[in-house]
């Protein structure tokens, strides 16, 4: 093996050119090797793949947060920062190397890219556009370039509710995620989410909803860039802009590639567009990213790797030092450089770090990452407090290690919550990593794993139960693979409506009510999925309504009809009183060959309940047939269906009149049997149908007087109720007590009888008005004084006084006739022929 030099090889292209399944292909043809990867993520998916393949006590797992390090491992997964480039190896990968341009973390990749290597063989995975830089660094590099094996093409602007299933929409902050996210729930069922700040476990779980199908949306920050193999058909931009820890800036074209470029995989294409607010893509930028042609970068991130560490002044001037080649340039000042250069200010830190060792540890104090970047200095406190103990005690205190990672374990709050405590639990999980710092370190190692998959499982709970509605995400599927009729869905006995075994409402009637909790466009798709249930629904209940007795319908006081409880129909006003018109009330699933069914047969019923309920009506009309000095008054009394306001009536019919029925009173002709409640009842239906107005309350069945009523004109005395001021008397009560007394006090006036305002249902305030209205005056009690003696004279009941005619004017004197109008000459010679 000395005879040849190692082998350095860059295979660089687009997204979905097999580069990653290659350089794992060539790690695990060696006996042993390392492969650094851009995400957390990345580390564990690959190295879950790598153990399937070598077995778990041969792979090992190395990042910030995990260390799973058998004593034979000889194959290691690793996050960038976290290559063990002290172990001697024959293989080394870097995936993604063209993220040595990134000027927050570039300058890790930049340092592998120029330092890392394997004793036989090393390769560079990552875009094209890195290409010019790399042979200019790494001249000895070999460079081979890989074309895509599916065809990306841009698909224009899409509305949010017509993305196509399998999609991936990409947003580029928590804020837009969710908005998005809830957005897609209420128009396609719910989605997957996936961002940067998620545990491997919850964007595992979010990565398996949307694989296996629960859902077919997926809502992503840019985390789905790097690597994250999914089955993408297109990807969504609903923005083109990111803050990038610094400052809002655009996209670059090659940015947008990689992110574009999860569409399709292996040999199926994809596409991309934009969706929601998102400007419209250039024709250059489409250009660019279809054929994957992009500038090439010019500079890459780069910090000394080279330290000083005799004091803070030379270790902060050692990582300031500017780059000694060209292409390099300074990046952003990363966080643990910030941190230092804090700490270098504090008093109490500086004068302890005076030794290369003491340096050493506040260096390696300040590279704990700073996963909750909350812009304050809770995190410099953190680094500075670690240093302390590790440099008075050699480790830290278990009991404070203990603490901090016992509170992190809850599990409640809501997902902004969540996701910050799993910020909280990877930093003490890269804590409890470094073995020379925590004694006991696999317990605690355990300990943060046990926290971080509790907040994980709860996390991947809360974005489920806010972002997936399970029943409306399948239907969804269903009716957007073009199948509905694959849909399984029926009507259960009970008026249930259950699609794909999910209840989605009930039918009450002809009417489809969704489920309570549906709204929005769940509720359109709700009505889509149960269409082909109720289509076969529909008929089978117009034939049960057309087969049902009288006693399975109701009619309400509102006029509505109902079957089994639920309206189907209501009354409308039709050819006269007592003819009303059906009006079958609107139902989509029903045509009109079923809706003249419906009405038809309710016909039926209303026709039945009017003759049963007015049956004394008509009889008095069947018996006035064949009276002709009857026919006429039971008519007009038909025509307003049994009470008629009082008219001359020829005393020789009033006899002939109640042997049918009919009442000839002093204040109406009626029937009175049809003033009971169920006749009374329908009448006022039959006349709300017919003025087209609204039926109020009705009295209790019973009463006999009411307060007068604030109901529509007319409605009262077509009812029975005769006005007496300040009450409504029954019409039947009212013309018995009214005779009653009048012909009491026929000749004089005659003495209260006890009781009246009892049978009249008023209390003795209101009998003197009562009274009025029925034509009556009520004479007050005479008291005597003191010179009369016997005992005083009662209240007493006389017959009103007939009011006085109205005095019309008299008429204008009418013209004279004009002698030569036709009419004229007709009338001169009527007289002559006379």
């Amino acid at each position: 093996m000395s005879g040849f030099a190692p082998r350095v090889k860059a295979v660089l292209g687009p997204t979905n050119t097999g580069k990653t399944h290659l350089a794992i292909e060539r790690l695990l043809g060696h006996s042993s090797g390392i492969i650094g990867f851009p995400l957390r993520l990345l580390a564990r998916e690959n190295y879950d793949r790598m153990v399937s393949i070598k077995g778990a006590r041969n792979v090992a797992l190395i990042t910030g947060e995990e260390k799973i390090v058998p004593p034979d491992a000889r194959w290691f997964s690793c996050t960038v920062e976290a290559m063990p480039l002290d172990r001697p190896v024959e293989f080394i990968a870097v995936d993604e190397i063209q993220l040595c341009a990134d000027a927050d973390r570039g300058h890790v990749f930049t340092d592998r890219l120029l330092n890392a290597r394997g004793m036989v063989e090393t390769m560079f995975l990552g875009a094209e556009t890195i290409r010019k830089l790399l042979k200019r660094l790494v001249p000895e590099a070999e460079i081979e370039t890989r074309p895509r094996l599916s065809q990306l093409s841009f698909a224009g602007a899409t509305k949010l509710s017509r993305l196509p299933p399998r999609s991936a929409i990409v947003a580029f902050s928590a804020a837009e995620v969710y908005a998005i996210a809830e957005a897609v729930r209420s128009r396609r069922g719910g989605c997957a989410v996936v961002m940067g700040r998620l545990s491997p476990r919850t964007r595992n779980a979010q990565v398996a909803l949307y694989q296996d199908k629960e859902v077919d949306f997926l809502v992503a920050t840019d985390a789905i860039g790097m690597g994250l193999n999914m089955d993408v058909d297109h990807v969504a931009f609903a923005g083109l802009s990111k803050f990038d820890g610094h400052r809002p800036r655009p996209l670059a074209a090659a940015e947008i590639a990689q992110i574009a470029g999860r569409a399709g995989r292996g040999m199926r294409d994809g596409t991309f567009g934009t969706t929601g607010r998102c400007r419209p893509l250039t024709d250059d930028l489409v250009t660019a990213v279809e054929a994957h042609a992009f500038e090439p970068l010019e500079q890459l991130a780069w910090r000394n790797s080279t330290l000083d560490f005799t004091s803070i002044e030379a270790l902060l001037a050692s990582l300031l030092s500017a780059p000694d080649r060209q292409g390099l340039t300074r990046g952003h000042d990363a966080s643990d450089l910030l941190t230092l250069s804090s700490l270098s200010g504090d008093r109490a830190i500086s004068d302890r770090a005076r030794t290369p060792r003491a340096v050493r540890l506040l260096w390696e104090a300040c590279q704990i990452p700073d996963f909750r970047k909350l812009a304050t200095d809770i995190h410099t406190k953190l680094c500075a407090r670690v240093f302390q103990h590790l440099l008075d005690d050699g480790v830290l205190p278990e009991e404070w290690v203990a603490a901090q990672i016992a509170v992190l374990g809850r599990t409640d709050g809501d997902i902004d919550t969540l996701m910050q405590r799993l910020a909280d639990v990877r930093i003490w999980a890269y804590i409890a990593a470094r073995a020379d710092w925590v004694r006991n370190a696999l317990v605690w190692q355990g300990r943060a794993r046990e926290a971080e998959d509790l907040l994980s499982d709860a996390l991947h709970e809360k974005l489920m139960a806010r972002f997936v509605d399970r029943r409306a995400a399948r239907i969804t599927r269903g009716l957007d693979a073009g199948e509905p009729a694959g849909l399984i869905s029926a009507v259960t006995g009970a008026g249930e409506v259950v699609v794909e075994g999910h209840p989605v409402g009930r039918v009450d009637g002809f009417r489809f009510e969704p489920d309570a909790t549906i709204g929005g466009a769940d509720k359109r798709l709700v009505l889509r999925a149960a269409r082909r249930a109720l289509g076969g629904e529909m008929p089978r209940r117009v034939a049960k309504v057309e087969a049902a007795p009288d006693g399975a319908f109701t009619l309400q006081p509102d006029g509505v009809i109902a079957w089994q409880g639920a309206p189907i129909a209501r009354l409308r006003q039709g050819s006269a009183l007592l003819a009303p018109a059906i009006e079958i009330i609107d139902s989509e699933f029903l045509d009109g060959a079923q809706r003249e069914t419906l009405r038809a047969r309710l016909a039926r019923y209303v026709d039945t309940i009017i003759a049963h309920d007015l049956m004394p009506l008509f009889a008095a009309a069947r018996a006035a047939e064949q009276n002709p000095a009857l026919r006429g008054v039971v008519h007009r009394l038909a025509e307003q269906a049994g009470v008629l306001p009082a008219a001359p009536i020829d005393a020789a019919l009033r006899p002939q009149l109640r042997r049918i029925g009919v009442r000839a009173g002093t204040f109406a002709l009626y029937l009175p049997a049809l003033l009971k409640p169920r006749p009374a009842t329908l009448r006022a239906i039959l006349w709300a149908a017919w003025r087209k107005r609204w039926l109020p309350p009705l009295p209790a069945p019973g009463m006999v007087s009411i307060a007068t009523p604030d109901w529509p004109a007319g409605l009262a005395s077509f009812m029975g109720w005769l006005d007496c001021g300040p009450r409504a008397v029954r019409l039947d009560i009212a013309e018995r007590i009214a005779a009653d007394l009048r012909y009491a006090a026929r000749r004089r006036p005659a003495p209260v009888p006890p009781g009246l305002a009892s049978r009249l249902g008023i209390g003795q305030d209101d009998l003197a008005p009562v009274l009025r209205g029925l034509g009556l005056r009520l004479i007050a009690a005479e008291l005597l004084d003191d010179t009369q003696f016997g005992p005083p004279q009662p209240p007493r009941i006389a017959i009103a006084a007939p009011r006085k005619p109205v005095i019309t004017p008299p008429a204008e004197p009418a013209p004279p006739p004009n002698p030569d109008h036709p009419f004229a000459v007709l009338a001169a010679y009527r007289r002559e022929a006379s």
